[in-house]
């Protein structure tokens, strides 16, 4: 098997990650006839076989005229995917379980457009585009986000069948880039333990919501409640409104204070869960790990700190 697999990488060229722009040059395409065309090149065969036996002229050029169409068509499937660059687009991170987005942005800089070209991921789905001539497009390739940690998405098949489906074009990369994948939230955690690790002393009802403070940006967690929806249809963005009154409760979040029963991927889990609904309640969190603590603190940065340090923990 190891041998197979080094053959494999010495005839595609799989190195490992590549270096942006990756140019599939003439000699990283590979073409291949498809049933369709094996199909087409056994009828000229059976034509070519009766032509000879009646001796018909017209059987022969109508052979030959197929033929070269079948030539022709090998030749435009080889140009649609020759040159063509590929360089790594952005990767938003995503909690495991659900499906992370991995762009790649297509760079054709022939005079001549490129159709029906197809893109897939290792385990994921098609993804089909065309290209005009001398333009850039966006192509997401999803690929389930099976556990937490760093995801990289592994070997992409770039492949077409135009103009005529009797030929195959395909080529391999593999861009140098990855996505963090957050642990997945427990569906149904505890609540908050606000009442064991509130610290001040004071009411713990989040930023409030007696007094009009102000508006700020609006982040995916705030409540739609929150949202300040004659200030979007002025403003044409998301606003959220901030209120004040109720001092801010504080609340740890401590891997040592969670059940002793629970696993490494369970505690994670909890964890989340928790500090998501912390994040949106407007309190100010802090997290204890093994080995490392993050402080008390608020806003979206702090918010991805977190979340960050509980994907990579144990990695």
């Amino acid at each position: 098997m190891q041998a197979v697999a080094s053959f494999k990488r010495w005839l595609f060229r799989l190195y490992g990650p590549e270096a942006a722009p990756i140019r599939l040059s003439q000699r990283r395409v590979y073409v291949l006839p498809t049933r369709a065309g094996l199909a087409f090149a056994a009828s000229l065969v059976l034509m070519l076989t009766g032509a000879i036996n009646y001796n018909l002229s017209l059987g022969y050029a109508l052979i030959f005229l197929l033929a070269g169409l079948g030539l022709v068509t090998l030749l435009h499937t080889f140009r649609n995917l020759v040159h063509l660059e590929i360089s790594p687009g952005r990767v938003e991170p995503v909690f495991a379980g659900d499906n992370a987005g991995f762009g790649l942005q297509l760079h054709n800089r022939r005079g001549q457009s490129r159709f029906a070209l197809e893109l897939k991921l290792d385990g994921g789905e098609t993804q089909a585009c065309d290209l005009a001539a001398e333009a850039t497009t966006l192509v997401s390739l999803p690929l389930l986000a099976r556990r937490r940690g760093w995801l990289r998405p592994g070997r992409v098949t770039l492949e077409t069948r135009y103009p005529l489906c009797l030929v195959r074009a395909w080529s391999y990369v593999e861009p140098d880039m990855r996505c963090l994948v957050y642990p997945k939230p427990e569906a149904s955690a505890p609540p908050l333990p606000l009442a064991a690790n509130g610290e001040n002393g004071g009411p713990r009802g989040g930023r409030g919501s007696e007094d009009f403070s102000g508006l700020r940006s609006h982040q995916p967690a705030d409540s739609p409640r929150h949202v300040a929806w004659k200030a979007v249809a002025r403003e044409q963005i998301l606003l959220t409104k901030q209120f004040a009154g109720a001092s801010a409760a504080q609340v740890w979040l401590d891997w040592n204070a969670l059940p002793q029963g629970l696993d490494v991927e369970a505690r994670l889990s909890r964890l989340t869960r928790w500090l998501i609904d912390a994040h949106s309640r407007g309190l100010a969190y802090g997290l204890r790990l093994p080995g490392r603590q993050l402080a008390l603190g608020q806003g979206a940065q702090h918010f991805q700190e977190c979340l960050e340090a509980l994907a990579l923990h144990g990695l």
